[in-house]
């Protein structure tokens, strides 16, 4: 800055400070300033839509209409069933004496025939094999055999009267059938289920059979004492006859 003098006192002349300095300085400054970029004016796109709302993109499905479910009714409070009682229908019993492992039980509600009915029936057993017996004796006679009973002849007539009952025996064990004087006596033979048995039940109740009448007929006389009335074959073979419908 340069100073002037001014005539305003003689003794303290005042001092003005020429600003030509800081024009100049600042002249310089805005002559090495760079430019200021002016200012680009916008542009906006036109909106598509009229209306201020987002336009709502809705997609259609190829798959077709299944039917709607039912409605869920209210479950309704839990109720006990009635037990269907069914006649005749025997309760499983779990006692101690029936769940012992081994011990031979009917569950069925067929009837055991009693003893004498039985009975009955092997008596016409007998009495065919005592007739097919005959015939073969008359046969042996007419062809001119004569029958001697000693001690050498007994064993063989008592070989051949027991060769004839177990074919007998097994004829109808092979036949899966009742024998013919059971079916005579009206009974047939069931297991402990009530269903007819198998050839391998017959064929255990006939080898059986000959073991309880082979004990002095121990096992036949076990019926008597027995709480269902069944004897020793009955018991092996789980079978026993019933009275025929």
């Amino acid at each position: 800055m340069t100073p002037v003098y001014t005539a305003a006192s003689a003794a303290a002349p005042e001092l003005h400070y020429e600003a030509t300095d800081a024009v100049t300085s600042r002249s310089v400054a805005t002559a090495a300033a760079p430019a200021a970029p002016a200012r680009r004016t916008l542009t906006y796109q036109r909106p598509l839509f009229s209306s201020r709302e987002l336009p709502r993109v809705v997609i259609e499905t190829i798959a077709p209409d299944l039917p709607s479910a039912p409605p869920r009714k209210a479950a309704s409070p839990h109720r006990p069933r009635p037990r269907k009682v069914i006649v005749g229908q025997q309760n499983l019993e779990f006692s101690g004496a029936a769940a012992k492992a081994g011990e031979s039980v009917i569950y069925c509600d067929a009837p055991v025939a009693i003893p004498a009915h039985r009975a009955m029936g092997a008596a016409l057993d007998g009495s065919l094999i005592v007739i097919a017996l005959a015939v073969f004796g008359l046969v042996f006679h007419f062809l001119g055999g004569a029958f001697v009973l000693n001690r050498q002849t007994l064993p063989m007539f008592a070989g051949v009267i027991a060769g004839v009952v177990v074919f007998y025996r097994l004829l109808w064990c092979l036949a899966n059938g009742d024998t013919a004087g059971q079916r005579w006596a009206r009974l047939r033979l069931v297991d402990f289920d009530g269903r007819a048995p198998n050839r391998a039940q017959r064929f255990y109740r006939t080898v059986s059979g000959f073991l309880s009448l082979g004990a002095a007929g121990i096992g036949l006389l076990w019926a008597l004492v027995d709480e269902e009335t069944l004897t020793w074959h009955d018991h092996i073979s789980k079978t026993f006859p019933t009275p025929a419908d």
